[in-house]
């Protein structure tokens, strides 16, 4: 099985190497998801291992070839010492050790004590007792470990914590999911000349917030059972309002408005390049997931004609104003009805020709917006992660040299993050 999934992950991506390859052939999975049948967790999916007590997922097993990504963006080599933020089950600190070997040093700081036992628990299972694994703030790093070669994080973080840029060594590179508004993007950042950081490499990846105290602007706020929206900066803007779930939900039943957009794409190029079209151009976007009711006597929105679909969830991106949202959807059948259906469809793999459904009292424009959006960003030559630039100014310090004319800079408690294509 653990060659399967290796074998799985690297025809999806030609970069995944030997190094990597072999970790995911020799480090059991099953043994850090020990609740489920080892056919299960050698699928290539992420999968949940926690939730809040709403019930929205808190903590989870990222999906393999996601963290064999971030893996080969961080660079490593034999006798590093690395810094994880974010345990998680303590699969992806088992990979690590297995690439740097017994001369390294892999230590990993979560905020959970629940999840940090398990991980030390799951890593003694597995052959890997000697990993260092602390529950703590992943912000303050661990210094009695500094400096560290590699720092990664596998929570997905709008800041970079000064702690981490003081333990990190002269030539370190830190690899972090980073928050876009409301994009994520994994970043491998290194050193610039001039005391910033600037990205070496980029791929598009979703992760689970981080927690603590630089846990980001974001909002997540329930629409119904199952159902959520993601406020990149917490709030509706412009207006600054805070969004009523209850009543957005409510709208979302009612039959859409719909705005056909004349613009086909996979779901990938949705999600991670016209996602990132928005949450730099759109200060209203949003983005909304489902995941399938496990009960069927739960009824509400269904996202069955939602871009992105995976095992029993979607995904969607869209703008929203107060009481309305519209949102990106595949166009419906010559036969079928233009509600969203109730029923989720399979797997999305190809192109969809996509379509902006509007709910609630400003539907039609929201729609049109939307729909607009995408057509500006299919002229535009469809640029997303590819050709994307990202340098980090650690505050105080900052250059008016920074902001060039097409950038967008997003502005974090500890660092200014300068967004643009080359």
């Amino acid at each position: 099985m653990r060659e399967r999934l290796a074998a799985q992950v690297i025809a999806a991506n030609a970069l995944i190497g030997e190094t990597v390859a072999d970790a995911l052939r020799d480090v059991p999975r099953h043994l850090f998801l020990p609740e489920l049948r080892p056919d299960v967790a050698y699928t290539d999916d992420a999968i949940v291992t926690k939730r809040d007590e709403s019930g929205r997922p808190i903590s989870s097993s990222s999906q393999p070839a996601m963290m064999a990504i971030m893996l080969v963006q961080l660079d490593l080599a034999p006798g590093q010492r690395v810094l994880e933020i974010g345990a998680g089950t303590g699969y992806n600190a088992a990979l690590v050790r297995h690439i740097i070997g017994g001369s390294g040093q892999v230590t990993s700081v979560d905020i959970d004590g629940e999840l940090v036992g398990k991980a030390r628990a799951h890593l003694a299972a597995a052959g890997y007792p000697d990993v260092t694994v602390l529950c703590a703030d992943g912000a303050g790093g661990c210094p009695a470990y500094a400096p560290y070669d590699r720092i990664i994080a596998t929570v997905g973080v709008s800041d970079l914590a000064p702690a981490w840029l003081e333990q990190a060594g002269p030539a370190a590179r830190i690899v972090v999911p980073l928050d876009v508004r409301g994009t994520q993007v994994s970043v491998a950042f290194a050193r610039a000349g001039d005391g910033h950081w600037t990205s070496r490499s980029l791929a598009p990846c979703g992760f689970m917030r981080m927690r603590g105290s630089i846990a980001g602007p974001e909002a997540i706020v329930p629409l119904a059972p199952g159902l959520y929206v993601t406020l990149p900066d917490g709030v509706i803007h412009p207006a600054g309002q805070e969004a009523d779930g209850e009543a957005l939900g409510a709208v979302m039943t009612g039959r859409p408005v719909l705005r056909p957009t004349g613009v086909s794409a996979g779901p990938a190029e949705v999600f991670w390049e016209l996602g990132l079209w928005l949450a730099t151009r759109e200060p209203r976007a949003c983005r909304v997931d489902e995941e399938q009711p496990a009960d069927p006597a739960v009824t509400g929105p269904r996202l069955g004609r939602a871009p992105l679909r995976g095992r029993g969830w979607h995904a969607t991106v869209g703008i929203l104003d107060p009481g309305s949202i519209a949102v990106l959807t595949a166009a419906p059948g010559p036969q079928e009805p233009p509600e969203p259906p109730g029923s989720s469809q399979d797997e999305a793999s190809g192109p969809i020709t996509l379509v902006a459904a509007g709910f609630g009292p400003d539907a039609a424009q929201l729609a049109g917006d939307l729909a607009a959006h995408a057509r500006a960003w299919d002229q535009a030559g469809r640029p997303g992660v590819a050709g994307l630039r990202v340098d980090a100014y650690p505050k105080p310090a900052t250059r008016s040299s920074e902001s060039g004319h097409n950038a967008l800079i997003i502005d974090r408690p500890s660092t200014r993050f300068v967004v643009s294509h080359a």
